[in-house]
C-alpha cells in the first residue's frame, strides 16, 4: 500500500506518494494536478485495467528453477 504525506514546495502545498519509507523518487504533485486526476479517475482505472490485461503472465517456475 502507498506510503501518503503531505509536503510544501515553494510555499505550495504538495501531496507526496511513496512506495516505500525508503522511496528515493516519490510521486508528488499539487492541488492543480490532485484535481485534473480526480477529474480523469474513472479514466485512469480504465487504462489500468487496460494495461494489466494486456500484460503477458509470468511463466510459472517450473520444479527445480530457480533454485
Amino acid at each position: 500500500m502507498a506510503i501518503v504525506q503531505e509536503s510544501e514546495f515553494k510555499g505550495n502545498a504538495m501531496i507526496v506518494l511513496r512506495r516505500t519509507e525508503e522511496d528515493r523518487f516519490p510521486f508528488q504533485f499539487g492541488l492543480s494536478k490532485a484535481k485534473l486526476v480526480l477529474e480523469s479517475i474513472e479514466e485512469i482505472k480504465a487504462w489500468v485495467a487496460k494495461q494489466e490485461a494486456a500484460k503477458p503472465a509470468k511463466p510459472k517456475a517450473q520444479p527445480g528453477e530457480g533454485e
